[in-house]
């Protein structure tokens, strides 16, 4: 084995699981469950560089950019995967965060390794995107080595982008490249060298909490809801009809009623619950303060 990729954590035999190969089915899940169960802990002592990254990734979004996330196999796909289920969940835009992979978009669903060690590719994918210096660009990589990935973050860094890294080595080489490195450092897989498993789960939780928490800070959260859920399907309608009811504090009846007549943007049915005032009205002020519903009825019932 290449003496470099030896050295890194996620390379490494794990002496947890050098029998998993004669092991019953039952004694292969738990083990596997077990090197599961250290990686949400990993994740929590990276807490600071996360919020660093967070805060940094909000501010892009602020300026008018978006996130873009870029990386190569599972990496690569996990972004992409992140990224698509944004503007279902919290009605943004397709275009505020995306997801570039290694290889384009025949590699998320067949593996087309060579691309990864190529810097160009990922320069050039980036122009395609017409990358700014409004937007921040975050690098995905386990083995945070990956050449696609580092060729990301030196192209934004040329343009006056913002940088982050999420990968799974202590020191790694992109988060030199990256002003805003996360290193969750989940060890040895059960698997030796099978980056998909614990490396990929804690790529996942803090991808979960990048997208997430941007978009609490954007307004697309009152408590702990999805008020601008897009009800594209019945499921959805239902859904969002419940929201209304639950936040505005009317019954299911009304809670429909003010779902149709605010064009069902469940957002503004909401306002209009606790304030009592026209869609015209609790458009303009939802406006005015971002898509903020606190914000908003505080300005409302100050009138």
């Amino acid at each position: 084995m290449n003496d470099i990729l030896a050295k890194l954590n996620t390379e490494q035999q794990n002496p947890n699981t050098v029998d998993i190969d004669v092991c019953s089915t039952s004694d292969i899940l738990k083990k596997i469950n077990d090197e599961d169960k250290t990686v949400a802990l990993v994740v929590e002592k990276q807490l600071p560089a996360i919020t660093a990254l967070v805060d940094a990734a909000f501010a892009s979004l602020q300026k008018g950019g978006r996130i873009i996330y870029a990386g190569a196999g599972t990496s690569g796909r996990l972004g992409i995967l992140d990224a698509s289920e944004c503007p279902p969940t919290y009605g943004v835009s397709e275009e505020l965060i995306q997801g570039i992979i290694a290889g384009g978009t025949e590699a998320i669903f067949k593996a087309k390794e060579g691309a990864e060690d190529s810097k160009e590719l990922a320069k050039q994918d980036l122009i395609e995107r017409n990358l700014g210096a409004n937007d921040m660009v975050i690098g995905l990589a386990a083995s945070g080595r990956t050449p696609y990935v580092i060729g990301a973050l030196e192209y934004a860094k040329e343009i006056g982008a913002t940088t982050g890294s999420v990968c799974c080595v202590k020191d790694a080489e992109i988060s030199a490249y990256a002003e805003f490195p996360v290193e969750v450092v989940t060890g040895p897989e059960a698997v030796t060298g099978s980056t998909r498993m614990k490396a990929g789960t804690a790529q996942k939780l803090v991808l979960n909490m990048i997208s997430t928490a941007t978009m609490i800070k954007s307004g697309k959260v009152f408590h702990n809801y999805m008020v601008d859920v897009q009800p594209t399907n019945q499921k959805l309608e239902v859904r969002a009809c419940h929201i209304i009811e639950t936040l505005g504090k009317v019954d299911g009846a009304k809670a429909k009623e003010l779902f149709i007549a605010a064009d069902k943007n469940v957002k503004t049915a909401i306002v209009m619950a606790l304030t009592n005032k026209s869609r015209l009205i609790v458009e303009e002020t939802l406006n005015k303060t971002n898509g903020h519903i606190t914000k908003s009825v505080e300005l409302l019932k100050e009138e």
